[in-house]
């Protein structure tokens, strides 16, 4: 199907089309996993333990410019425990960057969410009706609450086009 990322719409049955509605920035990016057989959040785990180093270091760059702004560390995208299988993850707990909002074998919710703006991701698998092939959707929506959130996008934006992506193209090898 897709061996490498495809740039699509936000599925209909993903739990994250209903935030839409005022988004500042959506995106979403489908690509056939290589691994058909994993939940939705052992696709995420996989995916983003083999971030690119480049994604990791503007990572680092982007953590040391916005603590002088006084926000926060949120670390690197593949600083994940590595011991920790995604049968341990609860509600609630941190997955790399990002805090658990809710998890089922098909999707998985992720974000971030503070005074300045609330960052969602979803990890969406579903199989193709037409020809039973698995198919991984991987779709961000942003809602931003004040000019500094709005600030903070403006080199987000198009880096996350890049950087979404190429990090997603290991789904087609992990």
């Amino acid at each position: 199907m897709h061996a490498k990322p495809v740039e699509t719409t936000i599925p209909a049955s993903s739990a994250l089309a209903t935030s839409l509605a005022g988004a500042y920035f959506h995106d979403a990016w489908a690509i056939a996993p290589l691994d058909t057989n994993a939940s939705a959040l052992e696709l995420f785990l996989k995916v983003t333990a083999g971030t690119p180093g480049w994604v990791n270091t503007l990572m680092t760059l982007r953590n040391r410019v916005v603590s002088m702004l006084g926000l926060k560390n949120l670390g690197t995208l593949s600083g994940l425990d590595p011991a920790k299988p995604a049968s341990a993850y609860q509600i609630g707990d941190r997955v790399g960057i990002f805090t658990l909002f809710a998890n089922t074998p098909d999707e998985v919710l992720l974000g971030d969410k503070d005074k300045h703006l609330d960052v969602i991701l979803s990890v969406h698998r579903a199989v193709d009706a037409g020809n039973g092939q698995v198919l991984a959707t991987v779709s961000t929506v942003v809602h931003v609450h004040n000019w500094l959130g709005r600030l903070y996008m403006l080199p987000v934006t198009p880096m996350h086009r890049i950087i979404a992506p190429a990090v997603l193209r290991n789904a087609a090898r992990a």
